[in-house]
Protein backbone atom coordinates (compact mmCIF):
# COMPACT_ATOMS: atom_id res chain seq x y z
CA UNK A 1 0.00 0.00 0.00
CA UNK A 2 1.56 3.33 -1.53
CA UNK A 3 2.01 6.13 1.37
CA UNK A 4 -0.92 8.34 -0.14
CA UNK A 5 -3.32 5.03 0.23
CA UNK A 6 -2.40 4.96 3.88
CA UNK A 7 -3.04 8.46 4.53
CA UNK A 8 -6.25 8.65 2.32
CA UNK A 9 -7.30 6.00 4.42
CA UNK A 10 -6.60 7.47 7.50
CA UNK A 11 -8.75 10.35 6.99
CA UNK A 12 -11.50 8.49 5.70
CA UNK A 13 -11.47 6.37 8.87
CA UNK A 14 -11.34 8.94 10.99
CA UNK A 15 -14.13 10.95 9.05
CA UNK A 16 -16.74 8.14 9.23
CA UNK A 17 -16.08 7.75 12.91
CA UNK A 18 -16.35 11.37 13.37
CA UNK A 19 -19.58 11.10 11.84
CA UNK A 20 -20.25 7.95 13.75
CA UNK A 21 -19.78 10.01 17.06
CA UNK A 22 -22.24 12.72 16.12
CA UNK A 23 -25.05 9.87 15.85
CA UNK A 24 -24.16 8.41 19.02
CA UNK A 25 -24.08 11.95 20.82
CA UNK A 26 -27.06 13.29 19.26
CA UNK A 27 -28.95 9.89 20.30
CA UNK A 28 -28.09 10.21 23.87
CA UNK A 29 -29.90 13.10 24.46
CA UNK A 30 -32.92 12.12 22.00
CA UNK A 31 -35.50 10.39 24.27
CA UNK A 32 -35.37 8.52 27.82
CA UNK A 33 -33.21 5.60 28.02
CA UNK A 34 -34.44 1.71 29.47
CA UNK A 35 -33.09 1.33 33.15
CA UNK A 36 -33.07 -2.71 32.59
CA UNK A 37 -31.14 -2.46 29.29
CA UNK A 38 -28.30 -0.24 30.85
CA UNK A 39 -28.27 -2.39 33.79
CA UNK A 40 -27.47 -5.66 31.46
CA UNK A 41 -24.98 -3.93 30.23
CA UNK A 42 -23.55 -2.53 33.30
CA UNK A 43 -23.23 -6.21 34.39
CA UNK A 44 -21.77 -7.57 31.16
CA UNK A 45 -19.24 -4.69 31.28
CA UNK A 46 -18.98 -4.21 34.92
CA UNK A 47 -19.50 -6.92 36.73
CA UNK A 48 -18.04 -9.96 34.46
CA UNK A 49 -14.32 -7.68 34.38
CA UNK A 50 -14.04 -7.45 38.13
CA UNK A 51 -12.38 -11.28 38.36
CA UNK A 52 -9.73 -10.49 35.31
CA UNK A 53 -9.25 -6.67 36.68
CA UNK A 54 -8.57 -8.19 40.31
CA UNK A 55 -6.07 -10.97 39.21
CA UNK A 56 -4.33 -8.50 37.14
CA UNK A 57 -3.81 -5.33 38.88
CA UNK A 58 -3.42 -7.03 42.35
CA UNK A 59 -0.35 -8.45 40.53
CA UNK A 60 0.63 -5.63 39.35
CA UNK A 61 0.96 -3.51 42.88
CA UNK A 62 2.86 -6.11 43.92
CA UNK A 63 5.18 -6.16 40.67
CA UNK A 64 6.02 -2.10 40.92
CA UNK A 65 6.19 -2.06 44.59
CA UNK A 66 9.00 -4.87 44.29
CA UNK A 67 10.60 -2.87 41.60
CA UNK A 68 10.39 0.30 43.26
CA UNK A 69 11.73 -1.13 46.23
CA UNK A 70 14.62 -2.30 44.58
CA UNK A 71 15.44 1.12 43.74
CA UNK A 72 14.64 2.34 46.91
CA UNK A 73 16.93 -0.16 48.79
CA UNK A 74 19.88 2.37 47.43
CA UNK A 75 18.93 5.34 49.44
CA UNK A 76 17.51 3.32 52.03
CA UNK A 77 14.17 4.90 51.59
CA UNK A 78 11.88 2.11 51.56
CA UNK A 79 9.04 3.66 53.55
CA UNK A 80 8.69 5.77 50.49
CA UNK A 81 6.89 2.43 49.17
CA UNK A 82 3.71 3.34 49.98
CA UNK A 83 3.39 6.87 48.46
CA UNK A 84 5.51 5.64 45.10
CA UNK A 85 3.54 2.50 44.20
CA UNK A 86 -0.34 4.61 45.12
CA UNK A 87 0.79 8.00 42.96
CA UNK A 88 1.87 5.09 40.08
CA UNK A 89 -1.13 2.90 40.22
CA UNK A 90 -3.67 6.15 40.40
CA UNK A 91 -2.39 8.17 38.04
CA UNK A 92 -1.05 6.20 35.19
CA UNK A 93 -0.98 2.07 35.46
CA UNK A 94 -4.32 1.69 37.01
CA UNK A 95 -6.59 3.69 34.27
CA UNK A 96 -4.80 2.41 31.37
CA UNK A 97 -4.08 -1.28 32.44
CA UNK A 98 -7.65 -1.60 33.30
CA UNK A 99 -8.95 0.17 30.31
CA UNK A 100 -6.76 -2.45 27.79
CA UNK A 101 -8.48 -5.49 29.89
CA UNK A 102 -11.92 -3.78 28.90
CA UNK A 103 -11.57 -3.44 25.94
CA UNK A 104 -9.50 -6.84 24.98
CA UNK A 105 -12.17 -8.21 26.60
CA UNK A 106 -15.40 -6.69 26.47
CA UNK A 107 -14.75 -4.27 23.20
CA UNK A 108 -14.00 -7.76 21.48
CA UNK A 109 -17.28 -8.89 22.77
CA UNK A 110 -19.21 -6.11 21.64
CA UNK A 111 -17.50 -5.77 17.91
CA UNK A 112 -18.30 -9.72 17.57
CA UNK A 113 -22.54 -9.18 18.82
CA UNK A 114 -22.71 -5.96 16.64
CA UNK A 115 -20.86 -8.00 13.57
CA UNK A 116 -22.86 -10.97 13.57
CA UNK A 117 -26.21 -8.81 14.23
CA UNK A 118 -24.96 -7.18 11.04
CA UNK A 119 -24.60 -10.29 8.84
CA UNK A 120 -27.12 -11.52 9.94
CA UNK A 121 -29.37 -8.69 9.02
CA UNK A 122 -30.46 -8.00 12.46
CA UNK A 123 -29.43 -4.61 12.17
CA UNK A 124 -31.64 -4.29 8.97
CA UNK A 125 -34.41 -5.73 10.33
CA UNK A 126 -34.53 -3.17 13.20
CA UNK A 127 -34.14 -0.24 10.47
CA UNK A 128 -37.52 -2.01 9.07
CA UNK A 129 -39.20 -1.54 12.37
CA UNK A 130 -38.32 2.00 12.52
CA UNK A 131 -35.73 1.39 15.55
CA UNK A 132 -32.42 3.29 15.01
CA UNK A 133 -29.46 0.44 15.89
CA UNK A 134 -27.27 3.26 17.29
CA UNK A 135 -30.14 4.54 19.88
CA UNK A 136 -30.69 0.89 20.67
CA UNK A 137 -27.24 -0.71 20.37
CA UNK A 138 -24.54 1.75 20.70
CA UNK A 139 -25.68 4.40 23.42
CA UNK A 140 -26.57 1.96 26.22
CA UNK A 141 -23.14 0.25 26.10
CA UNK A 142 -21.74 3.78 25.47
CA UNK A 143 -23.63 4.62 28.63
CA UNK A 144 -22.18 1.78 30.45
CA UNK A 145 -19.06 2.32 29.72
CA UNK A 146 -18.53 5.64 31.01
CA UNK A 147 -20.18 4.58 34.36
CA UNK A 148 -18.54 1.70 34.70
CA UNK A 149 -15.09 2.61 34.13
CA UNK A 150 -13.82 4.63 37.04
CA UNK A 151 -15.93 2.33 39.09
CA UNK A 152 -13.45 -0.62 37.65
CA UNK A 153 -10.17 2.04 37.93
CA UNK A 154 -11.19 2.99 41.56
CA UNK A 155 -11.56 -0.71 42.28
CA UNK A 156 -8.23 -1.92 40.40
CA UNK A 157 -6.37 1.07 42.18
CA UNK A 158 -7.37 0.19 45.73
CA UNK A 159 -6.79 -3.86 44.93
CA UNK A 160 -3.03 -2.42 43.45
CA UNK A 161 -2.12 -0.16 46.75
CA UNK A 162 -3.01 -3.71 48.64
CA UNK A 163 -0.81 -5.58 46.67
CA UNK A 164 1.83 -3.10 47.08
CA UNK A 165 1.22 -2.90 50.79
CA UNK A 166 1.67 -7.37 51.03
CA UNK A 167 5.48 -6.42 49.98
CA UNK A 168 5.79 -3.78 52.18
CA UNK A 169 4.29 -5.75 55.13
CA UNK A 170 6.16 -8.95 54.11
CA UNK A 171 9.50 -7.74 52.77
CA UNK A 172 9.69 -4.42 54.66
CA UNK A 173 7.97 -4.51 58.07
CA UNK A 174 5.72 -1.66 57.36
CA UNK A 175 2.81 -1.49 59.58
CA UNK A 176 -0.24 -1.31 57.85
CA UNK A 177 -1.23 1.55 59.85
CA UNK A 178 1.61 3.67 58.53
CA UNK A 179 1.63 2.25 54.77
CA UNK A 180 -2.10 3.56 54.54
CA UNK A 181 -1.62 6.82 56.23
CA UNK A 182 1.20 7.42 53.49
CA UNK A 183 -0.60 6.39 51.37
CA UNK A 184 -3.30 8.76 51.87
CA UNK A 185 -1.19 11.22 52.18
CA UNK A 186 0.47 11.13 49.31
CA UNK A 187 -2.34 11.25 47.30
CA UNK A 188 -4.17 14.61 46.33
CA UNK A 189 -7.27 15.24 45.02
CA UNK A 190 -5.77 15.48 41.82
CA UNK A 191 -4.35 13.19 41.46
CA UNK A 192 -7.62 11.21 41.91
CA UNK A 193 -9.09 13.48 39.47
CA UNK A 194 -6.93 12.48 36.66
CA UNK A 195 -7.14 8.87 36.85
CA UNK A 196 -10.64 9.36 36.76
CA UNK A 197 -11.22 11.04 33.63
CA UNK A 198 -8.77 8.92 31.99
CA UNK A 199 -10.69 6.20 32.65
CA UNK A 200 -13.96 7.82 31.86
CA UNK A 201 -11.89 8.71 28.29
CA UNK A 202 -10.84 5.25 27.75
CA UNK A 203 -14.62 3.98 28.37
CA UNK A 204 -15.29 6.66 25.36
CA UNK A 205 -12.63 5.18 23.00
CA UNK A 206 -13.63 1.84 23.73
CA UNK A 207 -17.24 2.56 23.24
CA UNK A 208 -16.99 4.63 20.03
CA UNK A 209 -14.09 1.89 18.86
CA UNK A 210 -15.85 -1.31 19.29
CA UNK A 211 -19.26 -0.35 18.29
CA UNK A 212 -17.93 1.36 15.27
CA UNK A 213 -16.04 -1.94 14.16
CA UNK A 214 -19.24 -4.11 14.86
CA UNK A 215 -21.13 -2.18 12.25
CA UNK A 216 -18.27 -2.49 9.07
CA UNK A 217 -18.72 -6.29 8.45
CA UNK A 218 -20.46 -7.92 5.57
CA UNK A 219 -19.42 -11.48 6.17
CA UNK A 220 -18.40 -13.66 8.62
CA UNK A 221 -15.18 -13.39 7.71
CA UNK A 222 -15.19 -9.89 8.41
CA UNK A 223 -16.19 -10.57 11.59
CA UNK A 224 -13.05 -11.58 12.46
CA UNK A 225 -11.10 -9.09 11.26
CA UNK A 226 -13.28 -6.55 13.02
CA UNK A 227 -12.75 -8.02 16.26
CA UNK A 228 -9.33 -8.01 15.47
CA UNK A 229 -8.88 -4.02 14.49
CA UNK A 230 -11.24 -3.26 17.32
CA UNK A 231 -8.67 -4.76 20.00
CA UNK A 232 -5.64 -3.18 18.20
CA UNK A 233 -7.29 0.36 17.32
CA UNK A 234 -8.37 0.41 21.01
CA UNK A 235 -5.04 -0.35 22.49
CA UNK A 236 -3.64 2.59 20.04
CA UNK A 237 -6.43 5.08 20.90
CA UNK A 238 -6.46 4.64 24.54
CA UNK A 239 -2.35 4.77 24.52
CA UNK A 240 -2.63 7.92 22.27
CA UNK A 241 -5.54 9.48 24.62
CA UNK A 242 -3.25 8.51 27.80
CA UNK A 243 -0.43 10.46 26.35
CA UNK A 244 -2.60 13.74 25.22
CA UNK A 245 -4.24 13.58 28.66
CA UNK A 246 -1.22 13.19 31.07
CA UNK A 247 0.37 16.29 29.08
CA UNK A 248 -2.82 18.08 29.23
CA UNK A 249 -2.50 17.77 33.21
CA UNK A 250 0.82 18.29 33.44
CA UNK A 251 0.78 21.71 31.82
CA UNK A 252 -2.50 22.94 33.42
CA UNK A 253 -1.51 22.02 36.97
CA UNK A 254 2.13 23.19 37.23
Amino acid sequence: MSPIRAIGDLFRYIGSMGFFIRDTLRWLFTRKRDFASLIREMVFIGVDNLVLVSLICFFLGIIIAFQTAYQLQMFNSEIQLAPLVAMSLVRELGPVIGALIVAARTGASITAGIGSMKISEQIDALEAFGVEPIDYLVVPKFISLIVCMPILIIYADCLGIFGGYIVGALKFGIPYKLYFRMTFDALTLRDILSGLAKSTAFGCVIAFVSCYEGFRPFSSIDVSKSVTLSVVRSFIFIIICDCLLTAIFYFSWT
